[in-house]
């Protein structure tokens, strides 16, 4: 069985959830591909956490190069998060030879042209299905089995944080405020929720969404942005009394030559189904001129569904390279 070696940057929890998949899955992964997939280094700086997860301390590194320079690493999983030096580290992983996989939004969408060029011209594979919807596939089929549409509509609650607020603040009547701490309390919300709140984290996956489904790279500050922090009680019962649900959208709609896009809370039917989903989940729906309309759904967020769609970027990478 051949060995696939792999440098892991960051074990927080993205890292840690990635790691757990490969561990637990290993039995499965083996059989179904044949290969044999190791994490041996891994850049961390606090070895010493608690994750629920035995890693070796010979495997931890605090230099980047002992990834970027080990001549036996084929893939470089980037779970660093932020845009630097995230950024950096993939261009850097990229130039000497290595394969990348990421989660990280942020800078995909920041720089989404230089990542895909510097790829291309060192002739390494970029992979960030986990950068959207977390577990969801949405990447993968968009670029692969869906490719042969003309897309013209892409909506999507990709969200958890914001879309678990509303629910709450819908369903059970809360006021913003109170639902917020409680989804901070519960793990869904960060201590600092600006950038799920205020829409930027919805702007980055709809950049990146925006690039694949229409070919147009459009940097998330130059996306139109509103966030939630906004919405009252009141509003809910407004669109309550007209059959309506208020959930936060990221939108792009191409009418010939012209798209039209933002981020920002909207009323949606009862009907439109993106109006079912509830709490931490997640979905996007699409419409391509032959499939009709599509809707992905399941968990957005979390270790595992992430680590999933992360170390399934891994193995299609490895499946194709040990050939």
């Amino acid at each position: 069985m051949k060995t696939i070696n792999i440098g892991l940057l960051g074990l927080g929890n993205i890292g840690t959830g990635s790691y757990k998949t490969l561990e637990m899955n290993r039995k499965v992964i083996e059989k179904n591909s044949g290969l044999d997939l190791q994490i041996t280094r891994i850049l961390e700086r606090d070895v010493d956490r608690d994750r629920g997860i035995d890693v070796p301390m010979e495997k931890f590194t605090q230099n980047p190069d002992d990834i970027f320079k080990d001549p036996e690493i084929s893939i470089v999983i980037e779970l660093l998060g932020g845009i630097e030096p995230a950024t950096s580290f993939m261009i850097s992983a990229m130039e000497n030879g290595k394969h990348v996989v990421t989660a990280n939004k942020a800078a995909v969408a920041a720089s989404f042209d230089k990542l895909m060029s510097t790829a291309e011209e060192n002739g390494v594979q970029f992979k960030f299905e986990a950068s959207v919807g977390g577990g969801i596939p949405i990447l993968h089929p968009l670029t692969t089995v869906l490719r042969a549409n003309d897309f013209s509509e892409i909506m999507g609650i990709v969200n958890g944080t914001t879309n678990y607020v509303l629910t709450q603040m819908t369903d059970h009547g809360f006021d913003y405020d109170s639902v917020l701490k409680t989804a901070q309390e519960k793990g869904f919300a960060e201590a600092d929720p600006t950038a799920d709140v205020e829409g930027i984290d919805v702007a980055n996956k709809l950049s990146i969404l925006m690039a694949l489904s229409f070919d147009k790279y459009v940097p998330p500050t130059e996306i139109p942005t509103e966030g939630i922090t906004k919405i009252t009680p009141a509003d809910i019962e407004a669109a309550r009394v007209k059959g309506c649900k208020i959930k936060l959208v990221a939108y792009a709609k191409r009418d010939g030559d012209t798209i039209d896009y933002g981020v920002k809370p909207m009323e949606l039917p009862l009907s439109h189904p993106l109006a079912s989903v509830s709490d931490e989940f997640n979905a996007i729906f699409v419409v391509g001129n032959a499939v009709g309309e599509l809707m992905f759904y399941g968990k957005g967020a979390g270790p595992l569904p992430t680590g999933s769609a992360v170390m399934g970027d891994v193995l299609e990478i490895a499946k194709s390279i040990s050939k």
